[in-house]
């Protein structure tokens, strides 16, 4: 036996083939974009101020930090912040504001939904606030709060909270109240039918509610960092493309994708997993 017929074996056993086939298949859109970027490098299809090269991008990291005229004048001025700061700055604000933002929807949803009749009333509500995209309170935002944290928080904690609230509230309220009746009926408190019958029935679409709000979270993070916050990865591109530095507006982007890819892959889609499997959603096999 060959020596990269030992290695396929090797790999398949460790990842599986199925899990290996989505791996490679996932793989190839990031390859096929990658390869026409260094033909495009190769053959200069489009002018370095369209599409810069992988080299130029990879030098912008090491030029930011350069630039940064030290860590407290980073943080006071935010225009001087490193690269890394920036990262950190916008990874700060998406922590805290989810912090904040799920326990109150996760519990403010829980509530409504025990009522029928709450559910039914604010359900509407729900629906208006989702509506209205978080970027869209934006110049609203900068006249309470000016330029700065506190707005790309509201920004932030307006988009989370809202999608976890309604989600949340469309579980509980899907959960046949014949379990509740049997608690209630087995001498089960009120805490009882909360944590062993709507909190489980709703876990399948809080957890929706939770990856879907750090998605759409993420993404106004960065359009509130561009127009109304001092620091961050969108304020990095603002600045950076006002001053045609195309390098760092892609790199910009590439580290915002690069984030959101390895948060939901390593976090959301496996808890996601495991809540169906755990509630008997999907069947797992032995």
């Amino acid at each position: 036996m060959s020596t990269i017929q030992e290695l396929s074996i090797a790999v398949q056993r460790r990842f599986g083939r199925q899990r290996l086939r989505r791996i490679i298949l996932g793989a190839i859109p990031f390859v096929t974009l990658a390869f026409l970027w260094y033909l495009n490098t190769a053959n200069e299809w489009l002018p370095p101020v369209y599409i810069p090269p992988f080299a130029s991008v990879w030098e912008a990291i090491f030029l930011l930090e350069e630039e940064c005229m030290g860590f407290m004048d980073a943080l006071t001025m935010g225009s001087g912040c490193m690269f890394t700061n920036h990262v950190f700055s916008s990874l700060g604000r998406v922590g805290l504001s989810l912090l904040i933002g799920l326990p109150l929807g996760i519990a403010f949803g829980v509530v409504a939904g025990m009522n029928r009749r709450i559910a039914n009333a604010l359900e509407p509500l729900g629906i208006f606030a989702n509506s209205i995209s978080g970027i869209a309170w934006l110049p609203l935002a900068i006249v309470w709060f000016g330029i700065g944290t506190a707005t790309t928080i509201f920004i932030l904690l307006n988009t989370i909270f809202w999608l976890v609230f309604f989600n949340t509230l469309l579980g509980v309220r899907s959960v046949p109240r014949v379990y509740e009746n049997s608690v209630r009926t087995l001498g089960g408190s009120r805490w009882n039918v909360i944590t062993q019958v709507y909190f489980p029935g709703a876990l399948p679409s809080i957890v929706t509610g939770i990856r879907m709000s750090m998605g759409f979270g993420w993404r106004a993070l960065i359009a509130a960092e561009m127009i109304g916050g001092d620091s961050g990865l969108g304020f990095m591109i603002f600045v950076s493309a006002s001053e045609y530095k195309v390098e760092e507006v892609f790199l910009g982007v590439l580290v915002i994708a690069l984030i959101w890819m390895f948060t939901d892959r390593t976090m959301l889609v496996p808890l996601e997993k495991w809540t169906i499997q755990r509630w008997g959603l999907v069947w797992r096999p032995s």
